[in-house]
């Protein structure tokens, strides 16, 4: 592997990670947690569906999810209704106040995050930014379809 190539993956890493971890620290006490702000996200995004199929998209066995799901059922963020394809299983999506709470808490992070950034860059640099943020994107895509064989090889064991 180039070395030069190996660095900047190396850099990348740390960079994202010490980004993320600064995210998770500075987000308001009353502001929604990491697992229940990517589930919700991940039912705004790719709309309704069956805690199996919510619980493969995040990575975590179903049981992981259960006590999570109950939570946020009961603070009426999602709603279970019966699958219009299989009476027996259910799908999962949100309601109104669970846009309307995810939407709140996910803005107050974009402007704590844009601040951060007006604060620390330049102009020059925030547009560099922004393109780096297209890099960015293509390598999770060539991620996201270099683990779509391995998945495949996992669910047919």
């Amino acid at each position: 592997m180039d070395p030069n190539l190996k660095h900047t993956a190396v850099r990348l890493r740390t960079s994202l990670f010490a980004l993320m971890r600064q995210l998770r620290q500075t987000a308001p006490p009353d502001g929604i947690g990491s697992a229940r702000l990517s589930v919700l996200g991940t039912l705004y995004r790719r709309g309704p569906m069956t805690p199996t199929d919510l619980a493969a998209h995040e990575r975590v066995k179903l049981q992981t999810l259960t006590r999570l799901l109950a939570e946020l059922e009961a603070d009426a963020w999602i709603v279970r209704e019966p699958d219009p394809d299989d009476g027996r299983r259910t799908v999962l999506s949100l309601t109104r106040l669970g846009v309307r709470q995810l939407t709140a808490d996910v803005q107050r992070r974009e402007a704590s995050l844009a601040a951060a950034i007006d604060a620390a860059l330049t102009p020059a640099q925030q547009a560099n930014l922004l393109k780096a943020c297209e890099a960015l994107d293509a390598v999770t895509e060539a991620l996201g379809d270099a683990a779509l064989p391995a998945n495949a090889a996992a669910r047919a064991r």
